[in-house]
């Protein structure tokens, strides 16, 4: 089993401050008792204790559930059960599970538990009858004042009117904590609790009626506390309260909220400055269902495995199993192909855009030119004249400490060069310390048109590859380049400099390692460029600027787009409590759009058409998705058809979905047939697919729809019927869309399938894979 690095999907390329090397948004977890004791401790197996810390590590087993259930209903038996499977000395150590070795048990979305154990000693669990599957625990990366407007919600309209907002759902955030005490969480207005809620808060001092619950799963960690920002700033994004005069340093002002103001939070801290173990994240998992949450929201990374080794995708399938959404960031690793992570299907797999928002500080050249790049930092005193311009290296130049040092840049602007193992705000510390008057940040190509509104230590400006490509080529070509860089503040809507929504540049890009033969990821994209949103520590510009009143800041990454997405639920949960998560999946992507606020198709960070490998459905549109007309629904047994396709050991099949014998009891479902909101084939082995969809109506009780496609490039696509007519809501119909190559032509081709009524249209996009053949 290979080892993957867990972190909060911050983005990862733009580096910042200390803080931020462990955040993208990516993706980014477990007869009489005394007879059933007796019988699995063997001879020989208790030698564990000779082993050296070094050689021990945690490991997340999964052992099938008790013959007799009912038996083992209770927490103390179930322990007593797990205990069964480890060697006869450490089972007996200390009589509880208090024992360094033990780490967590799982009962809800699981059956298992973590331990810490050696290689031998899990070779020794594997003979023992009931054990299915273990793997080492990994340590994962983690993957607002004028998102939900640009999200389309205001107070008094639509999923914000009336009692909506989110009243009365609690949402689970598992990340690094939270900060009490600050405005986005104050309850003022909340209700309490609904009756439902069964979680805990072992130090009042942390909740309120807006967090009614705030634990840490961190061993020798006895507080909530966020470390580290990520996690106070996802919260208040999903389900913060009302704040008036939000800004950074004067940069944004506006309220800020989150997408469900109203709902309650539920806080479970699993990260901090070394990122975030497997086994801790389950085992939050494990307690938020418990605890009675309708949605989960995880903004952590990893990279895509099989599923029977994916803690996070088989906690997931056990909470969507109890009717809890779960909503994952896609990653941070864009815009390379293959990079999404979180891919299973009963996830929702979020990946990040821009919004209509810039903040704004231009570069003037000599020669007349103007280029608009983003500073969070707006010194009003900077001078208006231009300053001798210089970039110290040839190609490229990262602005390092030591090269810095002894560089002639005195008074003049700089030019640095994004990446390069130097951070960020180091760059601009380094330009400083040199004597340099401001810094010209230039993206790679890589990362072409996101920029980020940074609070950097001196006057600068993030700009663009091409705009950059073109500064250096002015330098270059004159004999005496100047420079200066006046701020402009906050611009919005078409005032902003690019179109907008944009794939940022670090969201992970399909297609999915996993389900790369028929499910498309990520399934859509939400706001997760420079989003502003809570934050925990004083954000301080250089002296003599004024500090930002209350503490909010700019992050960016699929963290950041994911509890936008997560608050989406939540507003469409409350507004449609009967609806399963797929139906709230399906809502949200068939009702996505694909053009930005220019009328033209979203583009990526290159400004070219994004592809569906990059946005999946296209953008979240909050007001469409209340209504969306038609859903594509899937059932648990759905999802183990699909499970059981995937061609994994009946063990490796029982670790996901907890139950023995599962493929015996339904007929498998290859990967293209599961009833998914999008589809996604691969032709290499016959030119010809056809795949059968069901959708469930809705919307009015008599209404009918027309299908309309748009073939991928080099296909046919015929769909049959071309016609559902529905006479009552509720009701399902079902129809098969064949797909026919045409020609030798290889590579990803994308079109999308339409089901339009005189109020509705249902949109899905099509993946067509064609791999080239290889020889032998």
């Amino acid at each position: 089993m290979h080892s993957k690095h867990m972190a909060m999907t911050q983005r990862k390329p733009f580096s910042r401050p200390p803080f931020c090397a462990i955040l993208i948004s990516l993706l980014f977890l477990y007869a009489p008792m005394r007879a059933v004791l007796g019988s699995r401790h063997g001879l020989g197996e208790g030698s564990g204790h000779g082993d050296t810390a070094s050689q021990l590590r945690t490991y997340i087993v999964h052992v099938q559930q008790p013959v007799d259930v009912a038996a083992f209903s209770g927490p103390e038996e179930r322990n007593a059960w797990y205990r069964s499977f480890l060697p006869l000395d450490l089972a007996a150590e200390g009589g509880g599970i208090g024992e360094p070795r033990w780490v967590h048990s799982y009962h809800e979305v699981l059956s298992g538990f973590a331990a810490r154990l050696t290689e031998e000693e899990v070779a020794a669990m594997k003979k023992k009858e009931g054990f299915l599957h273990a793997y080492p625990d990994v340590v994962l990366p983690l993957a607002t004042t004028h998102t939900p407007e640009f999200l389309g919600l205001h107070v008094g309209s639509g999923l914000w009117a009336g009692g909506g907002q989110g009243k009365g759902l609690i949402v689970g955030m598992i990340d690094s904590g939270y900060t009490s005490g600050y405005p986005s969480f104050n309850d003022e207005g909340m209700p309490p609790p609904p009756s439902r809620w069964k979680g805990s808060c072992p130090n009042p001092i942390y909740c309120n009626k807006k967090v009614i619950g705030a634990r840490t799963f961190i061993a020798g960690d006895d507080a909530p506390t966020d470390e580290i920002g990520h996690g106070t700033h996802t919260a208040s994004t999903v389900a913060g309260s009302f704040v008036r005069d939000a800004n950074l340093l004067g940069n944004a002002n506006g309220t800020a909220s989150g997408v469900a103001p109203r709902a309650h939070l539920a806080i479970y801290k699993v990260c901090n400055q070394d990122g975030c173990e497997t086994s801790n994240v389950v085992a939050a998992m494990d307690a938020a269902v418990a605890d009675g949450v309708d949605v989960l929201s995880i903004s952590i990374g990893g990279s895509s495995t099989p599923f029977f080794s994916d803690g996070i995708a088989i906690a997931a399938f056990g909470a969507t199993k109890k009717g809890v959404f779960v909503s994952c960031s896609a990653g941070n690793d864009g815009p390379s192909w293959e990079t999404v992570v979180n891919d299973a299907p009963w996830i929702l797999t979020v990946g990040a855009s821009t919004i209509d928002r810039s903040i704004v500080s231009a570069v003037k050249l000599g020669d007349g030119s103007k280029y608009e790049g983003e500073s969070a930092f707006q010194p009003s005193n900077f001078t208006h004249d231009l300053l001798p311009l210089v970039f110290p290296g040839n190609e490229s130049f990262f602005c390092p400490t030591d090269f810095m040092e002894g560089a002639d840049v005195k008074g003049k602007v700089v030019v640095c060069d994004i990446g390069g193992l130097t951070p960020t705000v180091t760059k601009g510390a380094n330009v400083l310390q040199a004597g340099g008057a401001a810094m010209i940040l230039v993206n790679g190509e890589f990362e072409g048109n996101t920029t980020e509104a940074v609070v950097h230590v001196l006057p600068a400006s993030h700009v663009t590859f091409a705009d950059g490509s073109k500064i250096k080529a002015y330098i270059k070509s004159s004999s005496n380049p100047r420079a200066s860089i006046s701020f402009e503040g906050t611009k919005l809507g078409s005032a902003s400099s690019r179109p907008s929504p944009a794939v940022a540049s670090f969201s992970s890009r399909g297609p999915s390692l996993t389900n790369s033969a028929g499910i498309l990821k990520p399934d859509v994209i939400g706001p997760g460029v420079n989003i502003l949103a809570a934050w925990p520590f004083p954000v301080e510009p250089p002296k003599g600027q004024p500090i930002t009143k209350h503490f909010f800041n700019f992050l960016s990454g699929t963290s950041m787009s994911t509890p936008h997405l997560s608050g989406v639920a939540v507003l469409l949960k409350g507004a449609h409590p009967d609806w399963s998560p797929a139906a709230i999946k399906s809502a949200i992507m068939t009702t996505s759009y694909v053009r930005g606020n220019d009328g033209e198709p979203i583009k990526d960070e290159w400004l070219q058409k994004a592809t569906i490998f990059a946005m999946g459905a296209g953008h979240v549109n909050v007001t469409r998705a209340a209504d969306p007309g038609l859903v594509y629904d899937l059932s648990t047994s759905d999802y183990v058809a699909y499970i059981c396709g995937l061609g994994y050991s009946d063990e490796e099949v029982t670790a996901i979905v907890g139950q023995v014998d599962a493929c015996s009891t339904v007929k498998s479902t290859p990967t293209a047939q599961l009833n998914y909101p999008s589809i996604s084939v691969n032709l290499l082995k016959s030119p010809t697919v056809s795949v059968n969809r069901t959708v469930t109506n809705v919307g009015v009780a008599s209404e009918t729809y027309k299908v309309e496609v748009e073939e991928p490039a080099g296909t046919t696509v015929s769909v049959n019927p071309q016609t559902l007519s529905f006479s009552a809501v509720k009701e399902k119909q079902s129809f098969t869309v064949t797909i026919t190559k045409h020609g030798n032509a290889t590579g990803l081709f994308e079109g999308s399938l339409r089901w339009v009524s005189a109020k509705h249209s249902v949109r899905s996009p099509i993946a067509v894979i064609v791999p080239q053949k290889t020889s032998g």
